[in-house]
C-alpha cells in the first residue's frame, strides 16, 4: 500500500530501504522509541508531488518530501476529572506518513494558505480512497493531518519558528486550525514575544489551540538503524507491476469526463468525489445512458433522495439500469422532465423499472395534437375572461392557460405541444 501510494504521488522509489529508531520519551510510546524511516532518499517513496487546483485557475504543484512506513503511537485521552489516560490499542500498528516538502526553486513550503491546506488534503484523500488504502474518515482516525505552521515578516524570505497542530478530526478543523494558529503566531510576534517550537492540540469546541509539549529538533531524536529489522530490497520488475496495477486516479478521471463525456469541471468533480459514485455513473453510461443526462439525474434527484434516507447508492433500490431507463424515457418524449422527477421518486421506493411503471399506469406523455386539442378548447371556453385579457394585450396570461391544460391532463401533455396549441387557439379567437 505504501509503495502504491508513493507511485500514485509521482515519487521516486527507494530500491533499498531500512527502518530507524526515533528515540524520545512520551507516554504514547512507553518503550522509548518509535520505529520509522529516516533520511532524504531512504523512505520507501521520496521527491514526489501532487497537483491541486490553483486559486487563479490551472493547477499548483505540492511537492512530497517522503512517503514512509512507521509504527503508530498510543492515543492520549484527557479526562473530565482533570487526569489523562492513554489508549494503547493502536500502538505498534503500521502507519503510513506522507510529508510535504519545499519548492526546489524558492526553498519555501508550497502550501501557503489555509484554503490550500484543505484543498491538498481533499485531493490526497481522493487518491487514497481510489487506491483502497483507507476509508478517509478523519473523525475515526483512519486519516490524520498534523500541519506545521510558521509565519514570516512581510517582505522577508525567512520563515519563523514552526508549531505542529494535532487533534484535527475534519477538513473544517484543519482549515480553522491553521487560520487560528496563523493569527496566534502573528499576535505573539506583534506583542514582542517569541513563538515556541512546540506541539499544540486543537480544541474543537473553543476553536483554539493549546500547548501540549515542546517539539524537539531532528538531532534530539538520535535516529539510528533498527538492529532488529531487516533492510528491504525491491526489484524493478516488482515496482513496474505495482505501477501497472494502479487504478485510474481522480485527476485522470476528471480529465476523461470532461473530454470524452463533455461534462463541466464542477459536475465532474462531484462525480469523482467517491469511487462508488463514479463507478455507478460509469456503469450507467456503459449501458447506453447519455452522460450529461445521467450526471444531471444523479447529482439532483438521486443524490437528494439518498441523503434523505442516509444511504449510499448501492444500498438503494436504484441500479444504473434504472437511470438509463428513465433518462431514455425523457429523451424520447415519452414522459416530460417533471413526470420523470415524480416517476423517479416512485421507483426509488418500489424498485420497479420506470418504463414498467409507465406501461402499468398508462401514464406516458401525450404527444398527439388531436388528443390534446379538445382539452385546449375546453380550457379556453371555461376561461373567457382570461382570453379577453390576452386579446387586450396581456400576453402573459397565455402561460396561465397552458398551466390549466397541463392540469386538466394530469401533467401528461407534452409542455411544448400544450404551449403551441394554446398559442394557435388564442390566435383564432
Amino acid at each position: 500500500m505504501v509503495l502504491r501510494t508513493a507511485l500514485a504521488l509521482n515519487c521516486k522509489i527507494a530500491m533499498d530501504s531500512v527502518f530507524h529508531r526515533k528515540n524520545y520519551f512520551y507516554p504514547d510510546l512507553p518503550k522509548g522509541y518509535q520505529v520509522t524511516q529516516y533520511g532524504e532518499t531512504n523512505p520507501l517513496g521520496y521527491h514526489g508531488y501532487l497537483e491541486i487546483p490553483a486559486a487563479g485557475g490551472g493547477t499548483k504543484r505540492i511537492h512530497i518530501r517522503r512517503v514512509h512506513l512507521e509504527e503508530d503511537t498510543g492515543k492520549l485521552m484527557h479526562l473530565p476529572s482533570g487526569g489523562s489516560g492513554v489508549d494503547y490499542n493502536r500502538a505498534g500498528t503500521p502507519l503510513m506518513e506522507i510529508v510535504t516538502g519545499f519548492n526546489p526553486e524558492t526553498g519555501k513550503p508550497d502550501i501557503s494558505t489555509p484554503d490550500e491546506a484543505k484543498e491538498y488534503l481533499t485531493q490526497l484523500r481522493q487518491i487514497l480512497l481510489y487506491l483502497g488504502v483507507c476509508d478517509g474518515k478523519m473523525e475515526e482516525g483512519s486519516l490524520r493531518c498534523e500541519p506545521n505552521i510558521s509565519v514570516r515578516l512581510d517582505g522577508s524570505d525567512e520563515l519563523g519558528t514552526k508549531s505542529e497542530l494535532k487533534n484535527l478530526n475534519s477538513f473544517r478543523s484543519v482549515q480553522l486550525g491553521v487560520q487560528f494558529e496563523v493569527r496566534r503566531q502573528v499576535a505573539v510576534l506583534e506583542q514582542g514575544g517569541k513563538v515556541l517550537q512546540e506541539t499544540r492540540g486543537w480544541n474543537e469546541q473553543r476553536e483554539s489551540s493549546f500547548p501540549m509539549r515542546l517539539k524537539e529538533s531532528e538531532n534530539d531524536y538520535r535516529y539510528f538503524p533498527d538492529p532488529d529489522l531487516a533492510p528491504m530490497a525491491f526489484e524493478e520488475d516488482y515496482i513496474e507491476r505495482l505501477r501497472a496495477s494502479l487504478p485510474e486516479l481522480p485527476i485522470a478521471k476528471l480529465q476523461r469526463y470532461r473530454n470524452e463525456h463533455g461534462l463541466g469541471e464542477k459536475e465532474s468533480d462531484e462525480l469523482i468525489a467517491d469511487t462508488d459514485w463514479s463507478a455507478f455513473f460509469e456503469e450507467a453510461v456503459g449501458l447506453g445512458g447519455e452522460p450529461k443526462a445521467i450526471s444531471n439525474l444523479m447529482r439532483s434527484e438521486f443524490l437528494m433522495l439518498l441523503k434523505g434516507e442516509g444511504i449510499a447508492a448501492r444500498q438503494s433500490k436504484i441500479t444504473p439500469t434504472h437511470l438509463v431507463d428513465l433518462t431514455k424515457l425523457v429523451a424520447s418524449g415519452a414522459i416530460s422532465s417533471k413526470m420523470g422527477k415524480d416517476l423517479f421518486r416512485e421507483v426509488f421506493k418500489n424498485g420497479k423499472l420506470p418504463s414498467d411503471v409507465v406501461k402499468e399506469k398508462g401514464s406516458s406523455q401525450i404527444t398527439d395534437a388531436n388528443a390534446v386539442m379538445p382539452l385546449v378548447e375546453q380550457v379556453l371556453a371555461d376561461n373567457q375572461e382570461i382570453v379577453a385579457k390576452f386579446k387586450a394585450g396581456n400576453v402573459g396570461v397565455k402561460g396561465f392557460l397552458v398551466g390549466l391544460v397541463m392540469k386538466a391532463s394530469g401533467g401528461r401533455v407534452n409542455p411544448q405541444l400544450a404551449q403551441q396549441l394554446v398559442a394557435e387557439a388564442l390566435e383564432r379567437e
